[in-house]
């Protein structure tokens, strides 16, 4: 792979890349919002936008809160601008579920439109985005940008949020939602002396009680707690995890089998997959995800975020492997003070047990199309979203801020029930693939497990065979690797 304008590119063909914040990026507004208002308004400065009135649309993902959080909080944005720079902005917000929001996006910026000029992009899209040209590269801006050059809270968030190719120092986003996978649990069963008793009698050990339990917590272990809570003629299971074909569900709630027990999905450098992804490892780490359906509702195959918290939510299981970021939506009012958020379990025995999940999450990206105007906007808004008070009201009003000095404050891990697992997971996962043809790789690898899940195909070996050669073939196609598919390729079958 080569590098043209800091971007990853297949050996033949350039890349458009448009010149763009004409007169200097936009003035850094640190320590703005820590004056007392009437001193806000004094201190205003000379902005090229001043008395003007701007329109500028977002495009996030339906339904999920920390998308429309962006924008509920924008009229905040929009009264800090009127003070400290004398413009007026409103924000629109068009969305699309996970599924389809990428094309949404992608149709609107091939033809170089300003239909949305700020994008809630998922964390796999950047390079996708970023080698047609459509999405700002951000170093400069930041590099001019005082207020854009926080400290995050740990490299996760750069590998996963920011940088393409991964292991460059080029940015193409910035953190606007991280995510990671917790454990939601029920506290007032685990609480229950009847449980507690009725558990220690059958198992000779006692139900974890505290994050600290949990995070002591092996798969092996937890499968008791599951097993127990698992009661169907009660209408009540142990757990739930994502095993749904759509989008990305079944990936992110599998890779964590893999890599807590050393299998690994490909070679970022060299672009193999075939004989790193169809491992025997990971032909194992299948099997006992399939393994723990037994614990789970009728159609769990199905699950993907909303119907965990439907299940959750209504009494059905005891506990859901599920994204942070819903928090809110997993803790109803009527559960509230009823549930426990921990750690999920780390997988193996003993010391050599460990604890590796998927980063989910999404970044902020700038359409590239915009004209000076909504340009210099978006990173006005950028540079107003990191600053400390706001990262801070993003977090109570329940969404997940990245920088360091928000995650450090001493009363973070209280402001939502979520905070502490959220920010210990984050030293804990990783994201995958950030590579333009990581649609087609999905797509295809969501088609092998969930083929195995629902026992369409029952030889684990033989589904990863099928997908790491299918994985291998899009790539060497592209250019993006110059491994061909193996002959053994040839009769590789679902």
């Amino acid at each position: 792979m080569t590098i043209e304008n800091g971007v990853g590119r297949r050996a033949s063909g350039g890349i458009h890349r448009r010149s763009l914040l004409k007169g200097g990026a936009a003035l850094g507004l640190s320590g703005a919002l820590g004056m007392p208002f009437i001193n806000r308004l004094k201190a205003q400065e000379s902005h090229p936008l001043a008395g003007k009135k701007i329109e500028m649309n977002i495009l996030g993902i339906a339904g999920w809160v920390p998308s429309s959080l962006g924008v509920a909080m924008s009229p905040l944005f929009a009264d800090y601008t009127k003070e400290r720079f004398g413009y007026d902005v409103s924000f629109g917000f068009a969305e699309a579920p996970f599924s389809d929001l990428f094309q949404k996006a992608a149709t609107s910026l091939a033809t170089r439109s300003q239909e949305y000029n700020i994008i809630i992009s998922d964390s796999q899209w950047i390079g996708a985005l970023a080698e047609p040209g459509w999405i700002l590269r951000l170093d400069d801006v930041i590099a001019q940008n005082p207020g854009l050059q926080r400290e995050w809270y740990s490299k996760a968030i750069i590998d996963t949020y920011m940088t393409y190719p991964d292991g460059s120092e080029y940015i193409w986003g910035l953190p606007q939602e991280v995510d990671t996978i917790a454990l939601f649990v029920r506290k007032d069963m685990l609480e229950d002396p009847a449980e507690q008793q009725a558990f220690e009698a059958k198992y000779g050990a006692k139900l974890p009680q505290t994050f600290e339990d949990f995070e002591k917590l092996t798969m092996t272990e937890f499968e008791k707690v599951a097993d127990f809570f698992t009661r169907p003629d009660k209408q009540l299971w142990g757990t739930a995890m994502q095993y749904s074909r759509v989008y990305d569900f079944c990936t992110c709630y599998l890779y964590p089998f893999m890599w807590s027990q050393g299998g690994e999905i490909w070679d970022p450098a060299t672009g193999q997959v075939e004989g790193i992804l169809n491992s025997p490892i990971n032909a194992k780490a299948m099997e006992q995800m399939k393994h723990w359906l037994k614990y789970q509702p009728a159609g769990a195959t199905n699950f993907g975020i909303a119907e965990e918290i439907d299940v959750f939510t209504q009494g059905k299981v005891f506990s859901a492997f599920q994204w942070a970021a819903v928090g809110s939506a997993m803790i109803t009012e009527e559960l509230r003070g009823k549930v426990l958020v921990v750690p999920p379990p780390k997988h193996g025995e003993g010391a050599e047990a460990k604890r590796v999940y998927t980063m989910g999450g999404q970044p902020w990206v700038i359409n590239a199309f915009n004209d000076e105007e909504k340009m210099r906007v978006a990173i006005d808004f950028m540079n107003w979203w990191y600053q400390p008070e706001i990262a801070l009201e993003f977090a109570r009003r329940g969404g997940n801020p990245a920088d360091k000095a928000t995650l450090s404050r001493p009363d973070f891990d209280e402001i939502n029930p979520w905070n502490r697992t959220y920010k210990y997971m984050l030293d804990h996962s990783r994201d995958f693939w950030h590579n333009p043809k990581y649609a087609e790789m999905l797509a295809l690898q969501q088609e092998g497990f969930s083929s195995f899940m629902t026992g369409q195909s029952t030889d684990a070996a033989a589904v990863l065979n099928y997908i790491a050669c299918g994985q291998q073939q899009i790539l060497a196609e592209a250019g993006y690797s110059t491994i061909m598919p193996s002959d053994a390729c040839a009769t590789a079958r679902l």
